[in-house]
């Protein structure tokens, strides 16, 4: 089984969202990638959102957020594969996700 290209879309849409605080929500504008605003309205019809273009996220989004941003990380480069072939170290890491702490 492998993600559909509908669900990265949502997984990515969902991975901008702040876990920090649960009033800060974000806006897909009706220019932006139509791929993107799309994958808005679905995350709104299955109620992980609470407006078509974004808004703030429900109970359930918060923790399908929360399930694919630690995904990402989980999949990050990390500190003790630095010395193991075909891996990289994660210095870098915080700089490439700090919106994601």
């Amino acid at each position: 089984m492998h993600y559909s290209e509908e669900q990265i879309a949502e997984l990515n849409v969902l991975i901008n969202y702040s876990l920090n605080t649960n009033t800060q929500g974000i806006k897909i504008h009706s220019t932006a990638d139509p791929e993107k605003i799309a994958a808005v309205q679905r995350l709104f019809d299955k109620g992980l959102v609470t407006q078509k273009d974004g808004g703030y996220l429900t109970d359930l989004g918060r923790e399908a957020a929360e399930h694919a941003q630690a995904l990402v990380l989980m999949l990050a480069p990390h500190e003790h594969s630095a010395g193991m072939p075909g891996r990289s170290s994660s210095r870098g890491l915080e700089n490439s996700f700090s919106t994601l702490e």
